[in-house]
């Protein structure tokens, strides 16, 4: 179950080696002995890094794992890092999920986004952009769309199995008969010469030829009529197929979204700006930021913005009408959030109606090609019954009544022999399309809810996230003496923390709560996205801001949560309960520039 890992050129690292077993692993060492590097490294070999050591041209990492041996190359080429070889992760979903969610070292999006203040749906929601959900959903409905076809074809061959398996008894019985009667007058038929069996044998043979003949055009006649009536529903349906007007869609819905991101920014921005003035006025602290001048009539304030004196009540009505401002703006996105919905159907609407057109005209014109064929098919059918029809009245005047009864009879099992096989062909085929009813129904239904869950996907996972938020956030407070009494993410995925019953500002927070919460953050989206069933590491690097016990009580929370969990911790921390890799092993830039000097 150990990972052994070989380092050349990478960040710091200009050399290293080191093994890591499953549960806790810490890189502990002093600054500058390859702690990042070495995170750093174990990216690469996962895919989510290319950080080449500089001044170097080349590079890479040996991963062997149980199950598996990665080599990943990084050279750099005019000025950029290419990676040669296949990473553990080498789909770029997979790669994006766990950069966010399992690589949270100092440069974790997730985490810095917390540490600024910053919205978190971006950071979150991200992985999405790389599933490509709009065109899952179109192959999927083709495919639908093709399995519907196929149980519309099973469920009319179930509807006829019936008829066709008593048609095919039915005939079964006439041959019996017909053979009985055969077996009756050849019994009463006096020996005949050498012609006249000759004469019989090419009259029988008009005569199976002519009723061939004739169930062959029945066949292609009734094929004719069905095709006919499919041609013209479908020709009805793309008749009434109407199309949305023409609109220049993606450019309109390119230009909601830019709205409703420059909304949300604006408010993002104003709601910060009003939210650190109405702190100040809040908590009486004016005098933090500019000169107060206490009077009777009220406290005269100097604007730290402008300047200019103004009462007090005066910035409180300024703040009001910000605060107006920032619901106004809320309010806009809303609206420009409705807008790019409504956009979005409106697009797959037009996608769907051309899609079908398009699939009429196919069907269609094969119908049509389909149609010419059979009536090629019926003429030439017609053909041949008049030409067996002649030959039968020509031989029919050469045969006595008796041996013309011989004669018919013998034509007419032929016939019924024919029909017979015809029918158990026609009822073995049917009865291999019914028994596919249950095969397609269930595949059908299975690509429906598979489309629903991807239309649904972003609202679950969005959904999820919050919930794995709450989850995780109830697991820290229990675990932690932190200085607020609870966060949460809000339906727009801002991230509201309460201290004293009141939503405290997240640049008035230590800087180990930032830290807990930016985990927290980071931890809703590894199990909102599933990322455990992909890699089974995390990786932790960079955590400052907490005490000795605190960062004790962090790693174990993490390895609950992970098979290999590899962190890093500088020398005054007590022990971990694990593995601890030295870095004095490994060859590292700062030793060499030592060596050159």
């Amino acid at each position: 179950m150990t990972w052994t890992i070989e380092i050349e050129n990478i960040a710091g690292i200009l050399d290293g080696r080191a093994t890591v077993d499953p549960g806790l692993n810490a890189v502990r060492g002093s600054n500058w002995q390859g702690k990042s590097s070495f995170i750093e490294a174990i990216k690469t070999a996962l895919g989510t890094s290319t950080e080449l050591t500089e001044g170097e041209e080349a590079g890479g990492v040996r991963l062997q794992t149980p199950d598996r041996e990665v080599a990943v190359d990084l050279v750099r080429e005019n000025g950029t890092v290419r990676r040669d070889g296949t990473p553990y992760l080498d789909d770029e979903y997979d790669a994006i999920r766990a950069g966010l969610f399992a690589c949270l070292d100092e440069r974790n999006e997730v985490r810095g986004a917390v540490r600024r203040g910053e919205n978190l749906e971006e950071e979150l929601m991200r992985p999405l952009d790389f599933q490509n959900l709009d065109d899952r959903i179109a192959d999927l409905t083709r495919e639908r769309e093709q399995v519907q076809s196929e149980l519309s074809g099973a469920r009319e061959a179930k509807k006829r199995l019936p008829g066709i398996q008593e048609r095919v008894t039915q005939l079964e019985r006439e041959v019996e008969e017909l053979r009985e009667k055969r077996d009756a007058l050849d019994a009463t038929d006096a020996p005949d010469d050498e012609e006249g069996s000759r004469t019989r044998q090419q009259l029988s043979a008009a005569q199976t030829e002519r009723s061939r003949a004739e169930t062959r055009i029945e066949r292609l006649e009734r094929t004719i009529e069905r095709t006919e009536e499919r041609l013209d529903e479908r020709r009805a349906e793309l008749a009434e197929l109407e199309l949305p007007e023409e609109e220049d869609v993606e450019s309109e819905l390119a230009t909601a979204r830019e709205k409703l991101q420059r909304a949300k920014r604006d408010s993002e921005v104003l709601q910060s700006v009003y939210s650190a003035n109405e702190l100040v006025l809040e908590e009486s602290r004016l005098d933090l930021l500019t000169e107060v001048k206490r009077e009777l009539t009220g406290d005269r304030v100097v604007c730290w913005t402008c300047g200019d004196e103004a009462d007090r009540g005066d910035l409180e009505d300024r703040l009001d009408e910000l605060g107006e401002k920032v619901a106004e703006l809320r309010s806009r996105a809303e609206r420009y959030r409705d807008e790019v919905a409504e956009l979005e159907a409106r697009r797959e609407e037009l996608s769907q109606a051309k899609r079908r057109k398009r699939d009429l005209n196919a069907e269609i014109t094969e119908l049509e090609e389909t149609l010419a064929d059979r009536r090629e098919s019926l003429a030439e059918a017609e053909e041949r019954y008049e030409d067996a029809s002649a030959r039968v009245e020509a031989l029919a005047e050469a045969v006595d009544e008796e041996v013309e009864a011989v004669s018919d009879v013998e034509s007419e099992i032929k016939y019924r022999e024919a029909e017979l096989e015809d029918a158990r062909g026609e009822l073995s085929e049917l009865e291999s399309r019914a028994g596919q009813v249950e095969t397609l129904e269930a595949e059908s239904e299975e690509i429906r809810t598979e489309i629903r869950e991807l239309r649904n996907r972003k609202d679950e996972i969005k959904r999820r996230a919050r919930e794995a938020f709450d989850e995780a956030m109830d697991d820290v407070l229990a675990r932690f003496d932190a200085g607020f009494e609870t966060a949460r993410l809000t339906p727009e995925f801002d991230l509201v923390v309460a201290r004293d019953g009141r939503e405290a500002r997240l640049d008035a927070l230590s800087e180990g709560e930032l830290e807990l919460l930016g985990f927290v953050a980071a931890l809703a989206g590894y199990e909102s996205f599933d990322v455990a069933e992909t890699v089974p590491v995390l990786l932790v690097d960079g955590v400052g801001g907490l005490a000795d016990d605190n960062l004790h009580t962090l790693i174990d929370y993490l390895h609950e949560r992970t098979e290999y969990l590899v962190f890093t911790a500088y020398p005054e921390y007590t022990a971990f309960e694990g593995r601890e890799i030295d870095p004095g092993e490994w060859t590292v830039a700062r030793d060499e520039r030592a060596s050159a000097d």
